[in-house]
């Protein structure tokens, strides 16, 4: 049986456990930077009433934001697409939420795939420290990525970019308020949304943390956690998901 005395005490050496938040991501949580709700909120709540500790929620409006808290020891966990270059510094669980990544084009664009995307002159608009961007920074063989202060769509638009990048629930609700504006049907990455603590974790409280998404997983409580808060709950990772 895990110590949960031991483990708490290993991933919130503050006494409470310091979750980092993206608002930015408006499928995994919701609410103002002071009062942040959804998914990632409920998650943390789970989290802290195991381990017996009181709960503080830091806030942000970007991942790479949350990211930079956690890694600079102002937050214990977060809440972050596995990816290779965040792997370096991060333990992630297996996925908790899959989420597509897709474009968005001029309706009268010659972009009609997502092969199309990747052509010599495309900028593509993407918020910067994005699962996507980095995805697309590392993948992209002849267009290039552009970023700035908004998320993809904002600098799509400053810019006049040929596509804007982003994940496929924003970018629907963004494209049906836009009718100059269409989506590629085809995604171009999955997103696989996991919880990670910074590196140098003892190994039990790495698999006690990947052990509790799992069994929240295969519960339903993340597909309810999604429900609850106006999301897809079929975005809810299988229970055999693995990173």
């Amino acid at each position: 049986m895990a110590n949960l005395t031991a483990i708490a005490k290993d991933l919130a050496p503050t006494g409470t456990l310091r979750a980092s938040i993206n608002i930015g991501n408006p499928i995994l949580a919701q609410g103002t930077l002071d009062v942040p709700t959804g998914p990632t909120v409920d998650i943390s709540h789970e989290v802290a009433r195991r381990l017996g500790l009181p709960l503080q929620l830091i806030a942000f409006n970007a991942a790479r934001k949350s990211f930079e808290a956690m890694n600079e020891g102002r937050a214990d966990i977060c809440y972050l697409a596995i990816e290779p270059v965040r792997a370096a510094e991060v333990s992630f669980t297996a996925p908790y939420v899959l989420i597509e990544g897709v474009f968005a084009v001029p309706v009268d664009s010659p972009i009609k795939t997502v092969e199309d995307a990747d052509k010599p002159g495309v900028r593509i608009g993407v918020n910067e420290g994005s699962a996507y961007h980095l995805y697309l920074s590392r993948t992209l063989k002849h267009a290039t990525c552009v970023f700035g202060d908004g998320d993809g769509q904002d600098v799509f638009r400053a810019n006049k970019l040929e596509a804007a990048a982003g994940v496929r629930g924003p970018v629907l609700a963004y494209v049906a308020k836009n009718p100059d504006l269409r989506v590629i049907p085809e995604r171009f990455m999955v997103i696989q949304q996991a919880v990670g603590i910074k590196k140098g974790k003892s190994p039990e409280t790495v698999q006690w943390l990947s052990d509790l998404v799992g069994e929240l997983r295969a519960s339903g409580f993340v597909a309810q956690a999604l429900e609850r808060a106006g999301q897809d709950p079929a975005l809810a990772a299988p229970p055999d998901a693995t990173s």
